[in-house]
């Protein structure tokens, strides 16, 4: 069988390929399971022709975004047709194509490979918004799998405090249901003590997006007893990017900006109230400085990580 996964939630890319996984046996996973990640062409077909052993089923995971910004010459997606016609019953062959969050990035339905791929078992995984109900029943079910019950007042903390991040959602859900054990309910209150608590947070990002240098600063110090520098950069080069956004656009509607942010409508009224006296140029600038240190960070270039974060936040 031939599987198409693609889009931005990772997270339920690989649950959908863990569904597959198990129907494997675990005796010979070592020689049953195989992972590839753009392979060239010649080996795609040498891969895609793959015979499963003595050992029963065989599963093959092909990560190939990069597949759709190139171009196979015609006679290349012919062989590719053949090989996928030809597949053995006893051999499911996975194409994943995990796509970059928050960046809108969609894959090029009028590539041949994405016409060939999308007629076979495809489905994409989209992000889901904190807006919409399906992030609810995302999370409900995640906590059955881990036989854990979930009352409505937890389930909208737990959005509030992590947001649409299937994968740390997960790992608060885990969290949970061993805290909370041998109880199979969690509440509002279990949320608000077991899971990452993010006040610190929201407490440097309001005084960025207000261009409060110095309690900024007081407040990273503060992040630091707990969490690495790189850790905060990167959740402050996702919120800049949406304080950006959101004042580039806001003048749009409640749901256009629902649409471009993914926030919920009270997170953006709120937002855009407290980054009524900070310019789009400053936080243009603010968002150049996180991510030049981003890159002197992971470059080698900064010498001392953490001062090299604070000094970011300083717009000049």
């Amino acid at each position: 069988m031939i599987y198409f996964f693609y889009g931005e939630e990772d997270f339920n890319i690989d649950l959908e390929v863990e569904k597959l996984k198990k129907e494997l046996d675990p005796n010979f996973l070592e020689m049953s399971y195989k992972t590839y990640d753009h392979p060239k062409f010649p080996d795609l077909i040498s891969i895609l022709r793959s015979q499963p052993m003595m050992f029963g089923k065989m599963l093959i995971v092909i990560e190939c975004v990069k597949y759709f910004s190139e171009a196979f010459e015609d006679k290349e997606i012919k062989q590719i047709t053949e090989a996928l016609e030809d597949n053995n019953e006893n051999l499911d062959i996975v194409f994943t194509a995990k796509l970059p969050r928050d960046e809108g990035k969609k894959l090029d339905s009028r590539r041949k490979l994405f016409k060939l791929l999308v007629k076979q078992k495809s489905k994409e995984f989209p992000t889901i918004p904190t807006y919409k109900p399906e992030l609810s029943s995302w999370i409900l079910n995640q906590a059955k799998i881990y036989n854990l019950k979930l009352t409505p007042d937890a389930v909208s903390t737990l959005i509030s405090m992590v947001g649409n991040n299937l994968r740390q959602l997960d790992s608060e859900i885990q969290k949970l249901a061993i805290s909370v054990y041998p109880k199979d309910t969690a509440g509002d209150k279990d949320v608000r003590e077991i899971c990452t608590n993010n006040e610190d947070l929201f407490a440097l990002s309001d005084a960025l997006m207000q261009m409060d240098y110095e309690t900024a600063l007081l407040e990273y110090k503060k992040l630091l007893d707990k969490d690495h520098p790189i850790k905060i950069l990167a959740t402050l080069q996702t919120m800049t990017r949406r304080w950006v956004t959101l004042k580039a656009n806001s003048k749009a509607s409640p749901f256009e900006l629902l649409k471009l942010t993914g926030m919920n409508e009270y997170v953006i009224k709120l937002t855009l109230q407290k980054m009524k006296n900070t310019t789009l140029h400053d936080l243009v600038t603010l968002k150049k400085n996180l991510t030049t240190c981003e890159y002197r960070i992971k470059s080698g270039q900064a010498l001392d990580v953490e001062r090299e974060v604070a000094n970011a936040f300083f717009v000049r």
